[in-house]
């Protein structure tokens, strides 16, 4: 089965495998949305990893929303940030062969503006990003029933100061950044215009579509838009590999 899944430091991965990988032995990080699906029946998804030959790496990490606080529902002692960088990103080297720089980060939802932030926090590590619909602005969510942001933040401009539109740095910015989201997605659209304001104001250099349209926020909208972001990031990954022949 192309599927398998793992634990790793205590908690679930998903490994995807193409039937053949590519020559370079490429693998990608995708980060779940706040519902955390599985990528398992995503076709258009698997149709890319097949065609790329991408092996793909899936963390579950609950709704910690992918920052550097405890999330208790998802572990008392470690946040999802470390749990990344200390305990997943050591898994795809020793079981994928893959490293950073080379490692893109693929995200929906919460997923993607997780994606963001890693990439805006650890450029030199994470180069390469990709998010689908990011939930940029989470701290939306604050009083609106979900029970976890509350607990890693004190009020919501604690959680949006946290958030990744302000972990961009003017000098020091990933070199491959790629976002999208409809505009018939009422929450997220606007943070996502932002974000593009921002960066275009800094001179940091960006691909996005906050145009194409086609179901609003969930899947139907993420399968839509799969090709246009596994082509982004298999096309910065020839980049970066000339970058540094």
């Amino acid at each position: 089965m192309p599927w398998s899944t793992h634990t790793v430091a205590g908690h679930p991965v998903d490994v995807y495998l193409p039937p053949r990988r590519n020559e370079h032995g490429d693998a990608v990080i995708y980060l779940h949305g706040v519902h955390q699906n599985r990528l398992n029946d995503q076709q258009p998804f698997l149709d890319q990893f097949d065609k790329h030959g991408l092996a793909v790496v899936v963390p579950f990490t609950k709704r910690s929303w992918w920052t550097d606080k405890i999330c208790r529902e998802f572990d008392a002692t470690i946040s999802a940030q470390r749990h990344l960088l200390e305990n997943i990103v050591p898994f795809v080297e020793q079981e994928l062969g893959a490293s950073p720089p080379r490692i893109p980060l693929l995200g929906t939802s919460m997923g993607g503006q997780g994606a963001l932030r890693f990439s805006y926090k650890f450029p030199d590590k994470f180069p390469i990003a990709a998010a689908i619909s990011p939930a940029i602005d989470f701290q939306l969510r604050y009083n609106e029933g979900d029970e976890t942001i509350p607990q890693m933040y004190p009020d919501p401009e604690a959680a949006r100061q946290d958030s990744a539109t302000l972990h961009i740095h003017p000098l020091n910015w990933p070199r491959h950044q790629f976002f999208c989201c409809d505009p018939e997605d009422y929450r997220w659209w606007e943070s996502a215009d932002r974000l593009r304001m921002k960066l275009y104001s800094l001179g940091v250099p960006y691909v996005c579509d906050l145009e194409t349209t086609g179901g609003g926020h969930g899947f139907d909208y993420y399968n839509k838009m799969a090709s246009r972001a596994l082509e982004f990031i298999v096309e910065r990954l020839g980049q970066e590999r000339r970058r540094v022949g």
